[in-house]
């Protein structure tokens, strides 16, 4: 299963190992075991990075932080339902992939933060048909 990337797909995901490496004392993240161990249900914080592009057609990235609900394990892999919808993507945009209730790929090096919401919001989040389903290419 290949992840999101910019030439694909314009958007894709900040590697939070690499954030923590040039962060270190600032940029924490979860050790690897517990990375590595998620489970459905489990929301795993990560970074998006979307191209976007402003009034004056010039484009430019936007990072944005939210939460991805584990619907499904893939060998070392993830995916996530997308449980926000990005500030800088219009709601409703039929074209447009990143809404709330994406499906969204992801491994372990893009977990930033790690919870747990309650038992009935994980029921309903994973009970409903994602919004967008990810499309499962090799990689």
């Amino acid at each position: 299963m290949q992840f999101a990337n910019f030439e694909d797909d314009y958007w894709q995901l900040r590697n939070g190992e690499e954030s923590h490496r040039a962060h270190p004392d600032t940029f924490w993240i979860p050790p690897i075991e517990e990375r590595k161990s998620l489970k459905v249900g489990d929301a795993a914080k990560v970074i998006l990075e979307i191209e976007c592009e402003d009034e004056d057609g010039e484009v430019f990235v936007e990072g944005e932080r939210g939460y991805l609900i584990v619907s499904e394990i893939i060998g070392e892999k993830y995916i996530g339902i997308l449980d926000f919808h990005p500030l800088c993507i219009e709601k409703g945009q039929e074209d447009v992939y990143l809404c709330f209730g994406a499906e969204i790929p992801f491994g372990p090096e893009h977990v930033i933060e790690i919870d747990r919401p309650p038992q009935d919001y994980i029921d309903w989040q994973l009970g409903q048909k994602p919004e967008r389903i990810w499309h499962r290419r090799n990689a």
